[in-house]
């Protein structure tokens, strides 16, 4: 019958003990949200189909907004960042699972001593008696092992942190190319909203300087007063003083874009610099529910690996107060002369098993369980607060998409009525009824009315991107390198 050392009958009687406590999944933050059913804001133009995950902007049908989503995604450097720490992640996961296995280390070694006094058979070199200098040569070739026994589950705990840090890793990348797709689809349709709006206040701006310069003609004949002179230069320094802003705010967005983009400011000037109108969503558009929001969002999903990662450190803080069991082995051949490393049948052997254990560590271990346990605490509460985060931010940004529809429709009825007005001034001055300072003041009116259109557009589609920012929409899988597994462009890079 095999014999069995009192080390190794320690090892195996101990090593299946895994200290706790075992994860069990997050706790319930949202039931109800949990349980199914719809949105409570959901309105008219929104289904509860199942919304495409990645490259949402595309339903806006702009062609320049995708490619800038495309080179945002590839370039970005918040992107590069995320991509290299769920690299460093991944890497630690590994390091860690290596662990669990002997370190094995080989060395060679050539050593030789010049030692006075000391007579070792070898030839004299000066001097008589015991009084000479003595030479030896050293050679030796061998190997040695190092295994710690994970008797307490301390190695397995870390090796599921690790895991699960990899896991909160690549959703953190998941959650910045959610933001990132959403903010560069925010930059452009404000860029194409202040564009458009420029444009339309340099045209009224224009309309107002030929409608003053009427009526000065007519106060210089007598059939206006001062007042009306004054009524027309008060609205066209109105008009010139909104005009600034939105210049600035121009300007600011094509910077920013060119930002997001991994690039300069002033390199997308010429792309963007041509109005283009404010693309509009899609007449129906598929949010899901809510218990398939909380599967998606990638920052609900961070916060969740990240409390299992801290419940794992827990059992790694528990196992350090047990004793550690470690077996060191080496083994060698070698001797005084370079001959002696063929003598295979003559090797040195060493094993030693060691049982250590901190005892009396006067509270220190304890301390760092009480620590685990309430960053275990901290990450729970983290992940309520994000469930109940995207939930309210799905529910703002409904409501906000169902309250734009219908502000959209007043101002495009609006709009039309001013068109009427003005196209009828237009009629009675060709026909002689109405005069050209009236006709001018109604072109004016319509292209306010247009103004808050374009507008109301902007606000209409923004609140679309909220809507895809807040259901979690915008990456896709990652690849073993950390990169968009659909991502060719970022591949390539």
């Amino acid at each position: 019958m095999r014999r069995f050392t009192p080390p190794a009958l320690l090892a195996l009687a101990l090593a299946g003990c895994t200290t706790g406590p075992d994860y069990a999944g997050p706790p319930p933050a949202a039931p109800n949200a949990a349980a199914g059913g719809a949105f409570r804001r959901a309105g008219d133009g929104l289904t509860t189909a199942e919304p495409v995950l990645a490259r949402w902007w595309e339903a806006l049908g702009d062609p320049t907004l995708n490619a800038l989503e495309a080179r945002a995604l590839a370039a970005n450097p918040d992107i590069a960042v995320a991509s290299a720490r769920l690299r460093q992640a991944r890497a630690e996961f590994r390091t860690q699972r290596a662990n669990r296995l002997p370190n094995v280390n080989a060395s060679a070694l050539y050593a030789h001593a010049r030692v006075p006094g000391l007579d070792l058979g070898s030839e004299e070199e000066g001097g008589g008696g015991g009084g000479g200098t003595s030479s030896l040569n050293v050679y030796n070739l061998g190997f040695d092992s190092s295994w710690e026994v994970d008797l307490f589950g301390g190695t397995a705990r870390a090796i599921e942190a690790a895991r699960a840090g990899a896991d909160a890793a690549e959703a953190r990348l998941a959650d910045a190319q959610v933001s990132l797709t959403a903010s560069v689809a925010e930059a452009y349709l404000n860029l194409r909203d202040r564009q458009a709006r420029f444009a339309l206040n340099q045209a009224i701006i224009a309309r107002q300087e030929q409608a003053l310069a009427l009526t000065r003609q007519r106060l210089a004949a007598g059939t206006v007063t001062q007042a009306e002179v004054e009524r027309l230069v008060q609205a066209l320094d109105g008009s010139r003083a909104d005009i600034t802003p939105l210049r600035a705010q121009r300007d600011s967005y094509l910077d920013l874009l060119a930002t997001l983009t991994g690039t300069e400011p002033g390199v997308e000037d010429a792309a963007l610099g041509t109005v283009q109108p404010v693309p509009l969503p899609p007449e129906q558009v598929a949010i899901g529910d809510p218990a398939a929001l909380l599967q998606r969002r990638p920052d609900i999903r961070a916060a969740e690996r990240t409390l299992a990662a801290d419940t794992a450190r827990i059992g790694q803080a528990r196992a350090a107060r047990f004793p550690r069991l470690s077996f060191m082995g080496i083994v060698g051949i070698g001797g005084s002369r370079l001959t002696d490393l063929t003598k295979l049948d003559d090797l040195a052997a060493i094993a030693a098993p060691q049982l250590s254990w901190g005892f009396l560590d006067f509270g220190r271990n304890r301390a760092r369980i009480t620590k685990a346990e309430a960053v275990r605490d901290e990450s729970e509460a983290r992940y309520r607060g994000a469930v109940l985060t995207a939930l309210r931010d799905a529910e703002g940004a409904l409501s906000r998409f169902g309250a734009s529809r219908v502000t959209l429709a007043s101002l495009a009825r609006a709009e039309r009525s001013a068109g009427a007005v003005a196209s009828l001034a237009r009629q009675r001055y060709a026909a002689g009824t109405g005069t050209l300072i009236e006709q001018l003041e109604a072109e004016q009116r319509q292209m306010q009315a247009e103004q808050a259109l374009i507008q109301a557009r902007a606000n209409l589609t923004l609140s679309y991107v909220a809507i895809a920012k807040a259901l979690g929409l915008g990456w896709d899988r990652m690849d073993a390198g950390g990169v968009p597994a659909g991502d060719q462009a970022a591949k390539m890079r």
